[in-house]
């Protein structure tokens, strides 16, 4: 097991509510023809998607999986979406599905929602507004042995199933797919990058084809080359991030599914490496 600082983390509550879907009068996408395109996008309680389903082929616009979330007030959804890491438990705190557990997939900036997974039985329960307390834990995790590798929204739970190899000191990491930097678009220079996603945009055929990225599904632990995630998002020759896939594609130019940071690293520190079985659903169902 790699040592971390795992002891001195504290377990706080934040918490926040299922979220609508909202849409603009007109609710229209241009896509990259420039047509309008009418269907469902961010928000709400998604009964048929969840972590391990395609993220490129359902009808959709930055579809988010199973439940999506968010405090009203912006400073204490600021806290939601910072503090809230990949596989934190999550309790519903009200409504007819009081009690029921699920844990965290992924964050999504600029609309600003925590995703969460729930079994069937839960989501048939839940609505609107019900509230989700998520118990918080990660951010500031630190690997003893590798200070050059940044941990960011990683979970000590979900830490532990990543499927990781210690080599010529060097951590080989499993991941489902792996993507250049050159395609990353909408999320491309926020910060921090402990809070929210950025995007791999799937409109050049070619790279897309050659590394398989139609495939990519919800919940895929996945590789940007050349990617530095440290404190913004940025190019960096040689260095690596490791996310998670949190929300669909989208028509939109400069957009596509969502990557979550998990960790990253400059110079190599990190090396991907494909495993098929690197994806939530795998790790925590």
């Amino acid at each position: 097991m790699l040592k971390t600082n795992r002891e001195f983390l504290p377990i706080i509550s934040v918490q926040g509510a299922v979220s609508s879907p909202v849409s603009r009068a007109g609710g229209g996408r241009i896509n990259p023809e420039g047509y309008p395109e009418y269907f469902p996008g961010t928000g709400g309680i998604v009964y048929n998607i969840k972590i391990g389903d395609n993220a490129c082929k359902f009808i959709g616009d930055h579809l988010e999986p199973c439940v999506s979330s968010k405090h009203t007030d912006a400073d204490k959804n600021g806290a939601y979406m910072l503090y809230s890491c990949i596989g934190n438990e999550a309790v519903v705190v009200s409504g007819d599905a009081k009690g029921a557990k699920g844990f965290v997939t992924g964050k999504h900036g600029g609309i600003d929602h925590v995703m969460i997974h729930f079994d069937d039985e839960t989501l048939e329960k839940l609505v609107i507004e019900d509230k989700i307390m998520v118990k918080a834990c990660g951010q500031g995790m630190k690997l003893a042995d590798y200070p050059e590798v940044y941990l960011r929204s990683l979970s000590p739970a979900l830490l532990d199933k990543l499927n990781i190899e210690e080599k010529d000191g060097k951590l080989r990491v499993g991941v489902a797919k792996m993507a250049p930097a050159s395609i990353m678009g909408s999320g491309l220079g926020a910060t921090p990058s402990a809070s929210g996603d950025y995007d791999i945009t799937l409109f050049d055929k070619a790279i897309t084809e050659k590394y398989g990225l139609m495939d990519l599904r919800f919940g895929d632990i996945v590789a940007i080359l050349d990617a530095d995630n440290r404190f913004g998002r940025t190019y960096q020759t040689g260095a690596v991030t490791i996310g998670v896939i949190s929300h669909s594609d989208c028509c939109v130019p400069g957009h596509g599914p969502g990557v979550t940071a998990l960790m990253t690293a400059l110079n190599g520190k990190i090396e991907p490496f494909i495993d098929e079985k690197a994806n939530l659903k795998d790790m925590f169902l």
